[in-house]
């Protein structure tokens, strides 16, 4: 009996992270369908037109970007009964105050991740305030700003959304720029946990390569769609809504 339960409880184990995976599955299938009717991906015949109508009038600037409108989202003039609310007041932000608005879209993201990990993962008899706030202060001061400058210079650099411009961008976002964004984000947690400099360093050698494995299993894709159908305006408020559960990962790695 006891040599049957030791072969059984290990088909258990499987079985039951099986159904965990198969979950997860399901919930980023259904919120992806979600985000997709709400944001609208069918293209706008009227929308094509008023776009071309008005080329004239689009800043120098804005012409060289990949693409001034993004498929993925739809004009807020046209969003139908509200479906986005704020939309329109948050384009008009991104275009007089880019760099703010997108700090603080980064500001919810690491405040949502985290929140959603603490309730939902840790299940914390009580909410860990002080982690909430640096998480939430390190997409405001960094990720938001840093993300604004990269992308714009990433964009201005290649251009293009064909396959190999893709598959280019990609590879420089997961090959170069996320290391140095993990070794910042570790460097930023220790700081703020009063670490010294040689426990930070030992923290990013233990876990900056498992954080870029996390990393390479969610981003490819997200960035292949990222670079693809998203103009550079909108690419952090994409990413934020992806990186709502990205973060989840990030705020139990840097609680370890």
């Amino acid at each position: 009996q006891q040599l049957e339960n030791i072969l059984v409880f290990p088909l258990f184990l499987e079985n039951r992270n099986l159904n965990i995976k198969m979950k997860l599955t399901t919930i980023l299938l259904v919120a992806s369908c979600l985000t997709a009717k709400a944001f609208g991906v069918q293209p706008h015949t009227s929308l094509s037109k008023k776009l071309n109508t008005n080329a004239a009038s689009v800043p120098a600037l804005r012409k060289q970007s990949p693409a001034i409108n993004s498929p993925l989202f739809r004009d807020s003039q046209l969003t139908r009964g509200g479906a986005v609310p704020g939309w329109n007041a948050y384009n008009e932000q991104l275009d007089k105050n880019p760099l703010t608005a997108k700090a603080f879209t980064s500001l919810a993201g690491f405040f949502l991740g985290d929140l959603l990990a603490q309730l939902f993962i840790v299940k914390a008899p009580t909410l860990d305030v002080r982690r909430l706030i640096t998480l939430s202060i390190f997409g405001f001061i960094y990720h938001g700003p840093s993300g604004h400058y990269f992308y714009n210079w990433l964009d201005s650099k290649i251009q293009g959304t064909d396959g190999k411009t893709v598959a280019t961008k990609v590879a420089i976002d997961q090959l170069i720029w996320c290391p140095i964004f993990m070794c910042v984000f570790f460097t930023y947690l220790g700081l703020a946990a009063g670490d010294s400099f040689s426990v930070i360093g030992n923290k990013i050698k233990s876990d900056l390569f498992s954080a870029m494995q996390g990393s390479w299993k969610i981003w490819p894709l997200v960035h292949a769609v990222n670079f693809k159908f998203i103009s550079t305006k909108h690419r952090l408020v994409f990413i934020n809504a992806v990186q709502i559960l990205f973060n989840m990962f990030l705020s139990l790695l840097g609680a370890k």
